[in-house]
């Protein structure tokens, strides 16, 4: 057995020591029992699988591989025919009842106090046809070796120690327990975490809370800006917190290296599974070749090589990786370039590529719609909507909150509250509980005013003592209730400005390329104003954030002229302007640093203006959240005082509260605004006009956000 461990530890050197005794136990056990690898592989094979993600034709030529050793062919010792020199073979001197054994286990299970066990639900346990069946083949071996008893093999009934049948026992139950966790994989791979705490240095994010994934929902976590929803994201995905070691787990988090792979090609490679497939047909092809096709073997092997793949569907992978780059905005061209052509956000968007096609168990997305133009989230909101693994998001966009998630996780106050439902369901039910929790209050307060002032007025009446006593209780035993908590309100404030005369913008006959280019857009006519509300909309690549620069002045058009008001003042934020931020000084510094020569007070005003108040405008900016960075950026880009705003994707970071408040404080704004974003309900809160980018050209259509809307979706059902 010892050249049998050596080879499974060279396989598999993950495996850890319980699951190795468990192995190594069973391939001792039944070493006799074993008739050809597919006994092997039933025996062993679902626990291979667990301990690391191999295809199963690997498996089976691992198991076959074993059967050799047992049998003497490789390990020299011939331990497998040691035993029946004497014509006779080992069996338990009892019979292992298995669910005896599981009813054990589940005992001992239930005795551990951690916060990480999890008790298993009815549908993770065996399954009783399964074991039935089980059961029978066990029978049906016993019945053989009584049959070949009567031919002149003698069985031995007593000789066993009790030692070795008690290590039977547990090596049956240990094998339940696997057939267990198997089983769990197969139907509801849900995750329950509980009673966990996180901490993000000195300040805990999460205290005793609980979180509970059903597999095959699609969860939405939403939260305040700074609450830790990202750091437990990454928790999960580096398996910081305990789930199941079986559950495929993938974060959307970093962007795809880039090297000479096409992005095609780069997306397939993330089917583990589908390339290991490739890689064995390829070798048992060169071996057939080499061997002339003489051996079945191979051919056999070769066969189930291709089952394999059809089952896996791996001649229809491109076609799919393809679909789901054309999606993301990936040109059929632009798919056959290589990853390292492609900028940062191009790369992440090859990241969710990636993740789209591998299907994962558990699917972790972080503002997944930030890298992505409007017809790229519809397209992603429809394809989510049939995601079949379990989905945990973390998204601001309402829009896409109530078109994707199945449930709401919603963190307040260190804790986890779960909602059934979209975003609007959520908002409903929250804002009902809210009321029923303040409702509740005000009537257990009222009762308390009532019963303390009859105490108060009978208190030394000795003919009352014994009501007064009892009130006095009733007050003790009265649970005590507290009023609803509501979160600070989120508000942004733009300053005021002075009124300018028209014209204020206009741009003339504009065109523009780059060097050596072809033309982004020409024959541009546009003009704005300090009551314009302007969205620009396009695909990402049609030049909304160059429009941007050439009415701000940071690019020169290469024909036509950019009409400007002298007095005219530009407010520019930038999509980037957040990673620009000066990361190791606060906010106070930081506005000190722009505009040197203002008093303290002032500098926290134009901060508070924007939520950055208290002991965050002293924090250093890298301790502050996405959202915290882009409030600060924007009392940055305010405390020039302009008097026109030009806005490219302001949402990015921004929590749904801030998202709303924003949207809010454009529409009273005396500035002129122009933006460009991919947020649906701040387009539809704030805007009055729609800039469409595309095609060589920026026009203003008619029926604003709502046409734009059916063009795309008419696209995408081409």
């Amino acid at each position: 057995m010892a050249v049998c461990g050596e080879y499974i530890k060279s396989q598999f050197p993950t495996i850890d020591d319980d699951l190795y005794q468990y192995v190594e136990g069973i391939l001792d056990s039944s070493k006799d029992d074993f008739e050809d690898e597919n006994e092997v592989y039933e025996a062993i094979g679902e626990v291979l699988h667990e301990v690391a993600e191999k295809p199963e034709i690997v498996v089976r030529q691992i198991c076959k591989k074993l059967l050799e050793m047992l049998k003497g062919g490789t390990n020299g010792t011939q331990n497998g025919s040691s035993e029946r020199k004497n014509g006779e073979n080992k069996v338990l001197n009892a019979p292992v009842h298995l669910g005896s054994m599981a009813a054990t286990l589940e005992e001992q299970v239930e005795q551990i106090k951690s916060i990480w066990v999890t008790t298993r639900d009815d549908g993770m346990k065996v399954d009783a046809k399964k074991l039935e069946k089980a059961e029978a083949k066990l029978q049906q071996k016993q019945e053989k070796r009584t049959g070949n008893d009567s031919t002149g093999m003698k069985i031995i009934n007593n000789s066993v120690p009790a030692l070795e049948t008690a290590s039977a026992s547990q090596m049956m139950s240990k094998k339940e327990s696997k057939m267990e966790m198997k089983g769990s994989v197969n139907k509801t791979q849900d995750i329950r975490i509980e009673n966990f705490d996180v901490a993000y240095g000195d300040r805990i994010l999460l205290q005793g809370a609980d979180i509970t994934l059903a597999f095959g929902r699609r969860y939405g976590f939403i939260g305040r800006n700074g609450l830790g929803k990202t750091t437990l994201l990454r928790m999960i995905s580096c398996k910081q917190l305990r789930i199941p070691s079986h559950i495929r787990v993938l974060h959307v988090e970093q962007e795809v290296a880039g090297d000479e792979t096409s992005a095609l090609e780069s997306v397939l490679e993330s089917d583990y599974e589908r390339s290991a497939l490739l890689s064995r047909e390829a070798e048992l092809q060169a071996a057939i070749e080499k061997d002339g096709g003489k051996s079945e073997v191979l051919g056999e092997e070769l066969a189930r090589v291709y089952e394999a793949m059809q089952m896996a569907e791996v001649e229809k992978a491109p076609a799919k990786a393809s679909m789901i780059l054309t999606g993301l905005g990936f040109s059929v061209e632009r798919q056959s370039w290589p990853t390292k052509s492609f900028s940062g956000g191009w790369r992440m968007r090859l990241a969710l590529a990636r993740a789209l096609f591998s299907k994962p168990d558990l699917l972790l997305l972080d503002e997944p719609t930030n890298m992505l133009d409007i017809k790229a989230i519809l397209w992603l909101e429809k394809y989510l909507q049939s995601w079949p693994t379990t989905l945990l998001v973390v998204s601001h966009d309402r829009n896409f909150l109530d078109t994707v998630p199945t449930d709401i996780l919603y963190l307040k106050a260190q804790k986890i509250e779960a909602y059934r439902g979209n975003y609007e369901q959520f908002a409903k039910t929250k804002g009902e509980r809210e009321r029923n929790q303040q409702r509740e209050y005000e009537a257990q307060q009222a009762k308390r005013a009532h019963v303390q002032e009859f105490i108060d007025r009978f208190r030394y009446n000795a003919n009352r003592a014994s009501s007064v006593q009892s009130k006095i209780k009733m007050l003790d035993k009265m649970p005590e209730l507290k009023p609803m908590e509501k979160e600070s309100e989120v508000t942004l404030r733009f300053p005021d400005v002075e009124p300018l005369s028209p014209p204020i913008l206009q741009l003339n006959e504009v065109s523009f390329r780059y060097q050596e280019g072809p033309d982004l857009f020409t024959n541009v006519n546009l003009t704005a104003n300090l009551e314009s509300r302007i969205c620009i909309v396009g695909e990402n690549g049609a030049g909304k954030t160059t429009l941007l620069k050439i009415i701000t002045c940071g690019l020169s058009p290469t024909k036509g002229s950019v009409h400007i008001h002298r007095n005219l003042k530009f407010g520019y934020f930038s999509q980037h302007h957040v990673d620009q931020l000066d990361m190791r000084i606060c906010p106070v510094e930081l506005l000190q640093n722009h505009f040197p020569g203002k008093p303290i007070e002032e500098y926290r005003r134009m901060l508070g203006s924007f939520g950055v108040s208290g002991d965050l405008a002293l924090q250093t900016i890298n301790s502050l959240s996405g959202g915290q960075k882009s409030r600060v950026a924007f009392a940055l880009m305010c405390a020039a005082m302009p008097n026109f705003l030009v806005l490219d994707e302001p949402t990015n970071h921004l929590d749904i509260e801030s998202i709303e408040a924003l949207g809010k404080a454009l529409n009273v704004c005396q500035a002129g605004i122009i933006l460009v974003s991919h947020d649906e309900r701040l387009i539809r809160m704030v805007c009055k006009e729609l800039w469409v980018c595309g095609g060589g050209s920026v026009k203003c259509i008619e029926g604003g956000f709502d046409e734009y809307r059916k063009i795309i979706e008419k696209e995408l059902e081409m």
